[in-house]
């Protein structure tokens, strides 16, 4: 997703405003959230106030898990390292991979929420970048293929698999 003022940079700043019980929200970057006014994201601004990422993802994670507060209190703890929800939200981090998969049901409302989707879609590392494209745009064919063949309609399909082919052999 665009930032939303300058239409160039990927938008990673989220702002929602809630004036007179009318709510607008806004999607811009870095850049363009540092030079508007009233945000507090200036060069100055400090990770480690009260306003922290770590503060207000807590606080995020708090507000959309308001209505589970009724059901009995169980504390979801990774498997794999041992952290618990409360240190996460107390923290802000994870403490490993296997985290994500632990809570997942709460991280990923969340990560669709502020990122607007729960798919990497950016920029790939210069060396593996092209083979990483590639890679994924021949499981997307693959997946279409199957889908086409599923839905009976053989004439994508046969396009599909001749493109799938002419990029094997660019390999």
């Amino acid at each position: 997703m665009l930032c939303e003022k300058c239409n160039v940079n990927p938008a990673n700043v989220h702002i929602v405003k809630i004036v007179n019980g009318v709510k607008q929200e806004t999607s811009i970057c870095e850049q363009c959230a540092k030079e508007q006014e009233g945000l507090g994201v200036g060069s100055d601004f400090n990770m480690d106030s009260p306003f922290s990422f770590q503060s207000l993802l807590s606080g995020l994670v708090d507000y959309i898990n308001q209505s589970s507060k009724n059901a009995p209190l169980q504390e979801d703890t990774c498997e794999n390292c041992g952290m618990t929800y409360s240190e996460f939200k107390r923290k802000g981090l994870l403490g490993c991979s296997k985290c994500y998969e632990n809570f997942n049901e709460t991280l990923l409302p969340i990560v669709k929420r502020v990122q607007g989707d729960t798919e990497h879609v950016g920029k790939f590392p210069l060396k593996s970048g092209k083979a990483l494209m590639e890679r994924k745009k021949m499981l997307s064919l693959k997946e279409d293929l199957q889908k086409s063949i599923l839905a009976e309609e053989y004439e994508k399909a046969a396009m599909l698999r001749d493109e799938i082919k002419a990029l094997k052999k660019l390999e």
